[in-house]
């Protein structure tokens, strides 16, 4: 590859990969409090087509964004409601809710399909953006790439710095003692739920109003399977599930640069290799002592009775 590609490869990494990383970032969220939720596909999903038709119909693509992230919510909690007040099983919870996404979405945007949006545009960081090789591959964004930035650090000082973190973590880890401590841990569990659909919703909105501009049936195209995969990838910490993310988003972006090159490999080859590392690593967490040694929370998919 020539050296003035190198650049433009990566910065086209962290456009593919930011939607990726707001949702492994609100799952990771999730999973610290002990709640897994596999609808992660769905409330992107969800996110995209309440964004898009939010925004198309107001020319206001951050009243889209706010929309997304309240639809992403709202899916979460049905979630959170099934799984931790009604005590189902978390798995089931979670795939009928990517189903019930997928479906919903389909019916719900036939005739937004093809339809342009206001959405967001490129906008250089003042004094980062002209710096070279640096700049244009992570100061020449748009405005929820920024977003993204901001929250990986943010949401790591929370966990690990903070009450309201530790808190998250106790109820993840071992929910009877942060109970006897005094941690309401259903309520800690709902918000956490609740924050990662949020983080889906953004997801999705970043697809439909920054990535395209415009809605596609299941346009997520496995991009929140990708999520609840990167979280493992990156052991429960948001650092290392950003950059599992954003790495997610190089293959992505190599991967239509060598099918330019012309490169004598199968294209469906190229297409499923991110996938099969999902797939073996959800196989992985699968097994309780693996998940012991990558640090998964203790109670991880446990629900909790307070006896």
């Amino acid at each position: 590859m020539e050296l003035t590609l190198i650049p433009l490869v990566l910065a086209a990494a962290v456009r593919a990969g930011t939607p990726i990383a707001f949702a492994a970032l609100g799952e990771l969220v999730a999973e610290r409090s002990g709640v897994l939720n596999l609808g992660v596909e769905g409330m992107m999903l969800t996110g995209a087509l309440a964004g898009f038709v939010v925004a198309q119909q107001t020319g206001q693509p951050w009243v889209g964004v706010l929309a997304a992230a309240v639809a992403g919510m709202v899916l979460s909690l049905v979630h959170a409601v099934l799984t931790i007040s009604l005590q189902a099983n978390q798995v089931v919870s979670g795939l009928a809710l990517s189903i019930f996404g997928s479906g919903v979405t389909g019916f719900w945007g036939k005739r937004f399909i093809g339809v342009p949006a206001d959405g967001f545009t490129t906008t250089a960081v003042t004094g980062l953006g002209g710096l070279p090789i640096i700049g244009p591959i992570f100061f020449q964004h748009d405005a929820l790439v920024y977003l993204a930035y901001a929250l990986i650090p943010g949401l790591w000082y929370i966990l690990y710095r903070t009450y309201p973190g530790l808190q998250v973590r106790a109820a993840g880890e071992s929910p009877a003692s942060a109970d006897a401590m005094g941690v309401e841990v259903t309520a800690v569990r709902y918000r956490c739920v609740a924050i990662g659909g949020v983080a889906a919703g953004l997801g999705g909105a970043y697809l439909s109003l920054a990535y395209t501009h415009i809605w596609i049936e299941n346009m997520t195209a496995g991009r929140g399977w990708i999520a609840v995969a990167m979280v493992i990838f990156g052991t429960w910490d948001p650092w290392r599930t950003a950059l599992g993310a954003y790495l997610f988003g190089g293959v992505q972006a190599m991967q239509l640069r060598l099918q330019a090159a012309g490169v004598a490999v199968p294209t469906h080859l190229l297409m499923m290799t991110p996938y099969l590392f999902t797939i073996v690593a959800l196989v992985l967490a699968s097994r309780d002592t693996t998940r012991r040694r990558l640090g998964a929370p203790a109670a991880l998919a446990t629900p909790y009775v307070r006896e």
